[in-house]
């Protein structure tokens, strides 16, 4: 019985040993695969923060780098700010403008403060905002001459208003030739170029010290103010003189035959004389300061001759535009502007040089698709070797040109005189001419008309 009492003791000694060892190894494996997952839920915790950080990191790197490209970009619009330079709209965004020393200020101002909203994270609205700022900033300074082309509401334009004044100085000049019967009629001298008359008015009205303007838009006001500049630079001028002279008369001899005769008589002479201020003379009637001056001067700049071109002439698709210049013109006498911008020092036949003028304040010549002429040959040559030649028998479309062989000479077939079409209707061209009986003049001639060499077609 000891015995197997002890065998007993020992076997339940060994079972509880066995027990308990199962029951720590459990207890350690599950402490085990706790310490484990806790392990692998920090490891993972880690990774997660770390990247996070890098994540953010980056974030910090490219917000850096946006703050930085946003502030080069501003700086670099500052700069070109700098060099003057402004947007004027007609149908959305026009050509750029030169700005001078009041507007490059404004706009200065206007770039400070769009470098500090960007920079600042500020919205696109506030960007916008300052922009529209800037622009009326030089909108409403002298340099606001440039939105004057297009009708703002009143029913007036500047170029409606130029056609109001260049109506009344050729009504002067035709009373003049009406309440003096002549027999010869010599006109000389011109008046004034009109983007000279306007840079004057843009610079005396905005900078008023006593009554400031807008020169952006045109009304009553407006014009009344322009129409007084543009007499005070130009002035009409004229005298008669009679004189004996000894003409030749053909007459009938009574027999069939056709003979000349030499008779004389008194014959009366009308002399009207056209004078013109200078911009340096009417700086000098004016008092203008220096700022005045150089506000003047930035606006007479060739750099801006493409935006005075939008202000005076009413621009479209096509030869529309070379035909608004040359209406422009009619009843200029002598062709001076248009001689001497080609470069003579005295008075030449100066049709071609009109063309030319015309289509250089269109920008054809600068563009390459116009030559620069004098010489009516010299025309019919480049229109020929682009193939843009056409025979009278051609219908033409507003703004080619026309050349024209004279009877007089015996149609030699060389090009004699040159214009411009405005339109053809019917069996009838209608042109612009320079230098038909030494005046910018509207004519009209028969389709197919014999002394019509050809035409350059201008957008063939």
């Amino acid at each position: 019985n000891t015995v197997k009492t002890s065998e007993q003791t020992t076997k339940t000694a060994v079972k509880s040993t066995q027990q308990t060892t199962v029951a720590v190894t459990k207890s350690s494996e599950k402490a085990s695969r706790a310490a484990i997952k806790t392990s692998e839920q920090t490891a993972r915790a880690t990774i997660k923060t770390a990247g996070q950080s890098v994540k953010s990191a980056q974030q910090a790197l490219n917000a850096s780098q946006k703050a930085a490209k946003a502030s080069k970009i501003a700086a670099k619009k500052s700069a070109e700010a700098a060099r003057a330079t402004a947007k004027i709209a007609k149908e959305g965004v026009k050509t750029t403008v030169r700005a001078t020393i009041a507007a490059v200020k404004a706009i200065k101002l206007g770039i400070k403060g769009l470098v500090t909203v960007i920079v600042s994270g500020g919205s696109v609205a506030a960007i916008v905002i300052i922009m529209i700022c800037v622009i009326g900033l030089v909108a409403g300074s002298c340099f606001g001459i440039f939105f004057s082309g297009d009708d703002t509401g009143s029913g007036m334009s500047m170029r409606t208003a130029i056609s109001e004044i260049n109506t009344e100085y050729q009504q002067k000049i035709e009373k003049i030739k009406s309440d003096n019967p002549h027999d010869v009629l010599e006109t000389t001298g011109r008046k004034a170029v009109w983007k000279d008359v306007l840079a004057v008015y843009a610079v005396r009205t905005a900078s008023d010290p006593n009554n400031p303007r807008k020169v952006a838009y045109m009304d009553d006001t407006r014009l009344k103010i322009l129409k007084d500049i543009f007499w005070e630079m130009n002035d009409i001028s004229y005298k008669t003189d009679t004189k004996k002279e000894t003409v030749i008369k053909e007459k009938d001899d009574g027999k069939g035959n056709i003979i000349e005769i030499k008779v004389t008589e008194k014959r009366t002479y009308l002399y009207i004389t056209v004078t013109h201020k200078t911009v340096d003379e009417m700086c000098i009637k004016y008092g203008f300061n220096a700022e005045q001056k150089e506000q003047l001067t930035e606006l007479l700049s060739e750099d801006n001759a493409k935006l005075w071109s939008g202000v005076l002439y009413d621009y479209r698709v096509g030869g529309d535009d070379i035909v608004a210049v040359a209406l422009s013109q009619v009843g200029n006498i002598g062709g001076e502007p248009y001689w001497s911008w080609y470069g003579f020092g005295s008075r030449v036949e100066w049709c071609a040089c009109f063309v030319s003028w015309c289509a250089n304040e269109c920008g054809y010549i600068e563009d390459g698709i116009f030559p620069k002429f004098a010489g009516c040959g010299h025309g019919v040559q480049w229109f020929k070797e682009r193939s843009q030649w056409q025979d009278n028998t051609y219908i033409p479309k507003p703004g080619d040109i026309i050349f024209f062989d004279w009877a007089y000479d015996g149609l030699t077939g060389t090009a004699d005189h040159v214009g411009i079409v405005e339109k053809a209707r019917g069996n009838t061209v209608y042109t612009v001419e320079g230098n038909s009986s030494d005046a910018c003049r509207q004519n009209s001639y028969p389709m197919g008309y014999y002394e019509i060499l050809g035409y350059g077609e201008l957008f063939a």
